[in-house]
């Protein structure tokens, strides 16, 4: 919603600035050069992102429209999962977890918490790593290195997309240079017609070179930035469950482990210790 709206604020200033200096919208319109631009930006893009990157590009780009990220409603009710995981693992034994770690959605655990399961990433990250500790095949060290190797491959793999986005966006006002030599050439094949003819052809030039450095600096640049906010957003979200499965796995109680997790959290959306309590209270009288 905000990318729209930020996007709306750059045209509109741009081009209400462009009006109150007395310019007339119709020397902009120039579908020539806007071709050449974003044609050749395109043709870059699918260049730079072969296979199934191509995909994820895509799949970045909505992900920056749609602007969602976990706020403080998503990390409390994470926390909340994990204290009644953790406090059942300490009364039953991890064995017993075993039936609602492998079906989540029918579990009396997980399925209280439509919030989490609708988060797939988050999901199979804390299966694989409660998986572990039901099977005792990893140590809480082991663990510790096995989550944070997922973490990096995660955050490696979704960083691919926001750099080609970016080498687009480093590459548009160049291209608006191809457009306006273009332009100019076009220019002196005209020079016997006057300066009304001329004038038309050199604005006409210049608005590729305009083109190029909005396209770049107003649009994509900032697209590559929220996509990569958001990315680290969720990365954040991955590690307060991993540093809680970890105190959990080392021996800390429940309300020592979730708290782990609480200070895992980005300062902005990080539910109070108060709130917490709270919740794992309520989480407590519910069982």
């Amino acid at each position: 919603m905000f990318t729209i709206v930020g996007l709306l604020v750059v045209m509109g200033s741009v081009l209400g600035g462009f009006a109150m200096s007395g310019g007339h919208f119709g020397i902009l319109f120039q579908p020539n050069e806007f071709i050449v631009i974003v044609g050749a930006a395109g043709g870059a893009l699918l260049i730079s992102a072969p296979g199934g990157i191509r995909g994820q590009v895509f799949s970045a780009f909505a992900r920056a429209f749609a602007g969602k990220t976990p706020g403080r409603a998503e990390y409390l009710e994470a926390l909340k999962l994990q204290y009644e995981v953790f406090s059942f693992i300490r009364k039953n034994g991890a064995v017993a977890l075993d039936d609602h770690v492998t079906d989540m959605e029918k579990s009396s655990i997980f399925s209280k918490y439509a919030g989490f399961l609708a988060n797939h990433h988050a999901v199979d990250f804390f299966r694989d790593a409660l998986k572990q500790i039901v099977n005792g095949t990893a140590s809480a060290e082991e663990l510790d290195l096995l989550l944070d190797a997922e973490l990096d491959t995660h955050h490696e793999e979704v960083h691919i997309p926001i750099a080609i986005i970016r080498t687009t966006s480093d590459a548009l006002p160049g291209l608006g240079i191809v457009a306006a030599v273009l332009g100019i050439i076009i220019t002196m094949g005209h020079l016997d017609q006057g300066p009304e003819v001329i004038g038309h052809h050199v604005a006409a030039a210049l608005v590729g070179t305009f083109l190029g450095i909005l396209l770049s600096y107003g649009v994509l640049a900032p697209i590559a930035s929220t996509i990569e906010m958001q990315e680290n957003a969720n990365a954040k979200y991955l590690r307060s469950i991993k540093e809680g499965v970890i105190a959990s796995l080392r021996g800390a109680a429940p309300i020592v482990a979730v708290e782990f997790a609480r200070k895992a959290v980005f300062s902005a959306v990080r539910p109070s210790s108060d709130e917490l309590d709270e919740a794992c209270r309520q989480v407590k009288a519910g069982s």
